[in-house]
This record gives structure tokens, sequence and C-alpha cells, in this order.
């Protein structure tokens, strides 16, 4: 046996050897002539490496003369070349820093590079930022990375502690567009309802996408509904998935964090821990395919005990999170001119979440149940898919662009440690909700050809799009939603059920066509303009255009700006959601009265006189400036406005106590109702600023990374209907005011500097978050001396506070790194309120960088 497998070795290594016959070396160098260490040179399609010495000079075989050779090395772009059978191959590398990579968002030409564009674009190099950074999912890294975009985890918010809502410049979730290698991404089924930032909105969830998956990602601060349709009210993120063909990778992360305010004086809690597997590998000759698998568990933190005389939620923090995705991004050249590209995943996501505390009396008969109280476990179950298949091809002169794109995100509750207290004895103590789901489909067609020869390069696109929206409401089992006993709270305890009578099944259409052209009129001049008609079925037709310029003042300094109108629809969501909690009555004969969110075309809105949802209608403007005399330093900064007008808002709630509808909703049994309307005008304005520097510093290389934010939000007006005239409090009180004009910190600044010396690397981080002001729950009230609350006591002021990071990285050789560090190292929180005061029921509302505290993490990287 032993002589079989020295044989058989003989055999493998034999053939290795021959297999590798052509020997093939040469230098790699930086633009400035000098040799980069530890570059790995690989064979397209097999095993065969090198790796560069000291000098940058490297020697490997090759299976073929014409084998293609793949330079792909952090920091500096990649680069394939076909050997054509000569053994001297040399490669002088271009820094990303210097070329910028290739970007698709904002512009149709293929040819596009960042510096091109008359919109500005922030691009995000996620896989060197993952590596240094504490965020273990997509929302948080891009929220402590990026300055333009928030992210405030919310606590305390139902549905809303598991969908990450991300805004640009603190406009709504779902006034931000997300695309996945330009196409469209579909939004999650979840609709915001608590009080939160964001309610009323539903948006796109990033975290389905795992970070390992990314290369890139980039973000369009400005509007571009004239490019891509309703949603790009605020701008645009791009996620460019990873299409590196390296072999096997593996990733495991773990943290965890000081754990102040917790009830059971633990020292640490929410354990987090986040392990990935990447695989690419080459398809035929020149394609790719490039897949990740990830996990990531999230456990629960408490921050309840900071107050023992108002504690209304005796477990308040971070839920848990069991969190599994696959991801695939895929191309296959079938010759030249065609193409045949994937890519797209799969996301489930359990949760668990505590509502409000619940206590019974001792009288009660479900007393023994919970002889200590009980605080409901709110469970929801998450399921995400999403798949593109495209062509690429020419035609004519012309690049050819067919894709279909479909989504589909579905959110179902369950209820555990609670119980349905109208039903008494024998109440199940864990129950299925219901809730909801959605579909997408989008069929695209793209063309574009560049014309080098009209003036100096024009780019005509031009193209159309079908898109289909489906929305359904699916009940949960009858003793979460239905009424026992009229005197007694209805439905399951800590969050309600779905019932039939809410369910619902809609669809719609919306087809579009777009024409955009890109042209450089001279060596300094260029200007872009793109033009788009869509069409829904049930809303009509909108018209959205932008125009833009860039202008090179000198080689160093450049003027860029634009100008657009669009529109965003309303989702189906906010169209068709509704919901009911029966209140309990005095009198078992009584017809017990319910607190509603009514639909569109319901009797309730037609009794309230509320029209049927319409387009919102945007403006946007920016402009600015770029200096960047050299690839080690520049500055930008750029200005921007956004009005939006009839911007869609949850109004309400409209008592039956109201003098004029009042009777129409008694008839109905209607105690208050709220409904989604078209009544809000919001101007937004401020600027963004961005400092880069680097330098030889020592025996390393240093970079310094500025960003900046202010942005200031003003409510222009708030429109009723007619029948409804004059009673803008009750459309939207103050408090809901203030949830829509804090959704970002009115400042909001990132420095970041990494130090890198041979394998070690260094990074020092500082987030500060501006001052924000929320209004609270004694909004309204009356005090224990029966006066009202002055502006004082109900309004929460959030002093401006900094999160500070660390972290160390050391790159044991081409296959291993390490990395160690924390976030908010000096366990810093907001500032402190009480809990019966907050909408979310903890001593602060989820602001600035939320309220868990440090957080201690380490990280391995393995290449196989």
């Amino acid at each position: 046996m032993s002589k079989f497998y020295f044989t058989f070795l003989l055999v493998l290594v034999a053939a290795h050897a021959f297999a590798q016959k052509y020997k093939v070396a040469g230098l790699v160098k930086d633009e400035n002539g000098k040799g980069i260490p530890g570059v790995i040179i690989q064979e397209m399609g097999t095993n065969a490496k090198g790796i560069t010495n000291d000098q940058g000079v490297y020697q490997m075989y090759v299976h073929y003369g014409n084998a293609t050779l793949i330079v792909d090395f952090e920091g500096f772009d990649k680069v394939k070349r076909e050997i054509h059978g000569i053994g001297t191959q040399n490669f002088i590398l271009k820094s990303i820093g210097k070329t910028k990579p290739a970007t698709i968002v904002g512009s149709r030409n293929l040819k596009t590079r960042s510096e091109d564009l008359t919109s500005p674009v922030e691009i995000i190099d996620v896989k060197k930022i993952a590596s240094l950074n504490g965020q273990f999912d997509l929302t948080q890294l891009l929220q402590f990375v990026s300055t333009s975009l928030n992210s405030n985890r919310q606590i305390g918010a139902d549905g809303t502690d598991n969908i990450d809502q991300v805004s640009i410049h603190g406009m709504g979730p779902d006034q931000m567009l997300l695309l996945v290698n330009g196409k469209r991404r579909h939004q999650s089924a979840l609709i915001n309802l608590s009080g939160s930032y964001g309610r009323g909105n539903s948006s796109a969830d990033l975290n389905t996408i795992p970070v390992a998956a990314i290369d890139r990602i980039e973000i369009l601060k400005d509007g571009a509904a004239a490019q891509y349709g309703s949603d790009a009210v605020a701008g645009v993120v791009n996620i460019i998935l990873k299409e590196t063909t390296n072999g096997f990778s593996a990733n495991a992360n773990a943290g965890i964090r000081k754990a102040k305010y917790n009830r059971d004086s633990s020292f640490v809690d929410g354990l987090n821990y986040n392990a990935n597997l990447n695989y690419g590998a080459v398809i035929g000759r020149k394609g790719f395919i490039n897949v990740t698998a990830d996990y990531n568990f999230r456990n629960h933190t408490n921050r309840s005990n900071t107050q023992p005389d108002s504690i209304v939620r005796k477990q308040f923090g971070d839920p848990r999170v069991y969190n599994g995705s696959i991801t695939f991004n895929a191309s296959l050249p079938i010759n030249e001119n065609l193409e045949i590209y994937s890519f797209g995943g799969y996301n489930y996501r359990q949760t668990e979440s505590f509502a409000f505390s619940r206590t019974l009396l001792k009288k009660d008969s479900l007393y023994k149940i919970y002889p200590n109280g009980f605080d409901p476990v709110i469970s929801r179950n998450i399921e995400d898919r999403a798949a593109t298949v495209g062509v690429r091809t020419k035609w004519n002169g012309f690049n050819v662009d067919v894709s279909n794109t479909y989504g589909f995100n579905k959110f179902h509750y369950k209820v555990n440690h609670s119980l349905n207290e109208s039903f008494g004895k024998g109440t199940p103590t864990s129950m299925d909700a219901g809730g909801f789901k959605t579909n997408q489909n989008v069929t695209n067609l793209n063309l574009s050809q560049f014309y080098d020869d009209i003036l100096q390069g024009v780019n005509l696109a031009f193209g159309a799009e079908y898109r289909m929206d489906w929305y359904n409401i699916f009940s949960g089992d009858y003793f979460s939603y239905r009424t026992y006993d009229p005197l007694k709270p209805t439905g399951a305890r800590g969050f309600r059920g779905y019932s039939p009578a809410e369910e619902i099944s809609k669809k719609r259409y919306n087809a579009a066509g777009y024409v955009d052209v890109e042209a450089k009129i001279s060596k300094r001049l260029s200007v872009s303009a793109a033009g788009r008609y869509d069409y829904y079925n049930d809303l009509g037709s909108a018209v959205s255009g932008k125009g833009g310029l860039r202008f090179n003042i000198t080689n160093e300094l450049t003027l860029c700006g634009s100008y657009g109108i669009g529109f965003r629809a309303p989702s189906l969501a906010q169209q068709y959601f509704s919901n009911a909690t029966v209140n309990p009555t005095t009198a078992p004969l009584n017809i017990p009265t319910e607190k509603v969110i009514a639909r569109t075309g319901s009797e309730v809105l037609k009794t309230l006189g509320i029209p049927d949802l319409k387009f919102e209608n945007t403006q946007n403007a920016s402009a600015g400036l770029t200096f960047s005399p050299d690839k080690n330093f520049s500055v930008s900064v750029e200005g921007y406005y956004i009005k939006v007008q009839n911007r869609i808002i949850l109004a309400g709630p409209i008592s039956q106590n109201d003098r004029l509808v009042g009777p129409g909703l008694q008839k109905l049994h209607i105690d208050e109702a709220r409904f989604f309307t078209n009544s809000l005008s919001t101007s937004t304005a401020g600027a963004d600023l961005t400092i880069k520097y680097g330098a030889e510093l020592g025996a390393g290389k240093l970079n310094i990374a500025v960003g900046a934010n202010y942005n200031t939000m003003a409510i222009d007006t708030i429109k009723t209907t007619e029948r409804l005239e004059g009673k803008q409090a009750s459309y939207l009180n103050r408090r809901e005011r203030y949830f829509i004009l804090s959704a970002a910190p009115p400042t909001k600044v990132n420095l970041t500097l990494d130090y890198t010396v041979d394998n070690l690397t260094f990074m020092a981080r500082g987030n500060y978050f501006g001052k924000m002001e929320l209004i609270n729950n004694y909004f309204g009230q009356l005090d224990k001396t029966g006066k009202v609350y002055t502006e004082k006591d109900y309004v929460d002021i959030y002093k401006p506070v900094i999160q500070t990071d660390v972290s160390i990285a050391y790159k044991f050789d081409e296959y291993l790194s390490f990395a160690i560090g924390g976030s908010n190292i000096l366990n810093v929180y907001p500032t402190m309120s009480k809990p019966n005061k907050t909408i979310s029921g903890g001593a602060w509302d989820s602001v600035q960088m939320g309220n868990n505290g440090a957080f201690f993490f380490a990280k391995v990287f393995y290449n196989f």
C-alpha cells in the first residue's frame, strides 16, 4: 500500500512538472519605478503562481505558451496579460489613488471614471476597510466610514430593530436607491411604523449582502431620478461585488461589548461573531465566478439599568440575530462580442427582540403564568433572495446590455413568552403573528456608444425598463389577533398579529424609457444631460430631467455642478398596508373601537376625505470644487440642495372627537385613524468636505483622510385636505417633525489615520456626531402638579460626542493576516434621558453612535 502511495505521489509530481513547462520571470514595479514586494502573479485558470521578492522580481512556470497572467495587488489596478510565448514579463502597476477605479453609478459611459463625473461620487474600498474596522455588517461599517451616509441602529422599534435604515444626507430611507452591480435592488417588505427614524418608509436591506462579497461601494451624492427612476431622490448606493479568481479565502471575526448599565452586572455582553468563505475561479479562458458564504451571530445587549425609579423595560438593547447569506457573481464571455453574466444571493435571518415589560395583577386568572411579570419576545424570520441574469453584446457599434433582475423579501413575525389575555386560561404563550412579503421583477435594455469623432468625445446612451411589483400581507393564527373578552386587551401581548381583515395582495407595473448624453466639449469642459419618462398603471406618468457640467479650471482645480427634477413613487406598502388595534371596552355589550392605520381607498379614508397617494416631486442641485495637485493630496467640497414636495408621511392620529369628521369615524367604530398622505414639503441643504493625504513617513506610508458633512433640513409646509383644514398639528405633531428633522446629525466629521510599515498597519479614527434634539413623551402631557410640561422638559438634547476607534493589523505572509482593535474604546454614550420619557423605552433614543458602548474585536484572514 505504501508503494502505491509513493508511486502515485511521483506521478502527481511528474505531471505537475510536465504541465508547468514554460518559464516566466520579470519585474513588478510602481509608476515611480520602485519594485513592489509581495505581489502574487497567477496564471489564469490554474494554480500556478509566483511572488515578488524585496526588489519586485519574480519567477514562475506556467502551463501554456499563451497563458494569461493576473497581477492583483491591494492599492493598485488589476492587470491581465496574455504572454504570447514571451518569457520575460514586466509589469508597471498603476496605483488606485492616481487612476481611481472605474465607476458605474452616475454614468452610462463605459470608459468614465469618477474624476470625469459631473456629480460627486464617493468610492469606498470595502476590501481594505473591512480588515481594519470593528463593524461586521455592511450598514454599520458605512455608518462609521462615510459622513454623508447615516444608519443609526434602532432599538425598541418593532421590525425596524432588524432592518437598519440607511439614508443619504438625512433624507428618508426610501429616498435612496440601492443598486448591485448597477442593477436596481428590491426593497424590504417591512414598513417602519414605530417611533423611529424612517417612520412610514420602506427601504432596501443592505445587510442581506455580506461584506466579504463586496469589492467596493460607490455613493452618488446627488439626485438621479432622470438616470435611474424612482427612489433616487437623495442619491444612489451602488454595491460592486467581487470578481477575484484567486481560489479560497476565509475570514473569522469575533467581538464583544463592554457592558455598562447591564441589569445582571455582567462585565461584557453582545457577543458578535462572523465567519465567511470566499471562492473565486476562472470559467473558460476569460470568465469568472466568485461565491461568498457568510454567517453572522449577534447576541443581545441590555442597557436598561440606568435609573431604578424609571424602568419601563427590563430588557433594552440590541436584538439577538442569526444571519446567514450566500452571494455569487459570475461572467462567461462566449466570444469577443458576447458575454453572459449573473449575480445574486440568498439571505435568511432570524431575530429575537424584547417588547416593553408587562405585569399582571395577582387577582388576574393568568397571574400564575408570569408571577414576576414578563417581557414578550418578538421573533422575526426574514427571507431575502435576488438574482440577475443578463447578456452584454455589441450591435451596430452600440454596447448592448439586456438583463432581468428578480427580488423577493418576506418578513414573518412570531411572538413568544406572551399570551392572549382576552382568551383567559389555556392561552398559548407562543403565536404566529403573520407578516408581509414583496416581490419585484425588473427587465432592462441599455444601449450606449462612444463617438470619439464628435467634439472631444460624446457618449450616447438610451434604453427602456419594465418593472413589476407585488405586495402581500398574510395573517397569523387566530390567538395572535382575536378578541375573546372585549374587556381585555386583544391578541398577543407585545405584538398583535395580522388578521384576515388586513390580508391583501396587490401588484403594479412601471414602464420607462430614458436617454443620456455625456459630451466633452473641450479638454477642460464636459457636460451631461439625461431625461426619463415613467408610466405607472396606478399612478400615471412622470418626467425627470438632469443636466450637469464639469470644468477643469486648471490641471489641479475642477468645478462641477448639476441640477435636476425628479420624482418618487409611493411604495405598495404605503398604499396598501393596514393595521388595527382593538380597544378594550368598559362594558361586555359595548362594541369595541379600533385604532387603525387605514389603507388607500378604505372607508376610513373616504370618511376623512384623504385622496389616493401620488408621486413625490423633487428638485436637486449640487456644486463642488476639487483641488488635487498630485496623487498624494486632494481636497473637495460639495454643496447640495434637495427640495421635496408632496412628501409622503404617516399622518395622524385623527380622533373620533374631531368636530367635523368624528361622527363619521364613530359610525365605523374607529377611535383614532392614521394614514399615508402626500402632505409634506421639505428643503434640505448642506455641504460635504473630503480631504485625503498620503506621504512616506520613516520606513512606512501614512494616509490621512478627513470627511465632514454639514446638513440642515426645514419643513416648508404641511398640507391638509379641505375636510381637515387647519389640522396640521394632528397630521404631523412637533414630535414627529423632530424625527424627520433629526434623521442625521447636523454635523458629522470623520478623521482617519492609517500607517503601514512593512507588514504592520495601525489605524486610528475619530467620529464626531453633532448635537441632536428629539421630543419626548412629556410633550403635551401634564406634570404631577397638573401643569403642562414646558419645552425644557419635553425636548431631549443629545450633546455632541466623539467615538474613538483603533486597530492593529499584521500580515504574516501572502496567506495569513490578523487584526485586533476596538470601536468606541472610551466607552462613550449619548446624553442620558429617562426611560419613561423616550419613545424607545430606554434611557436614549437611537441617535449618534448608538447606546451599546465599547466593542473589542479580533479578525483572522487566510488565503488558501
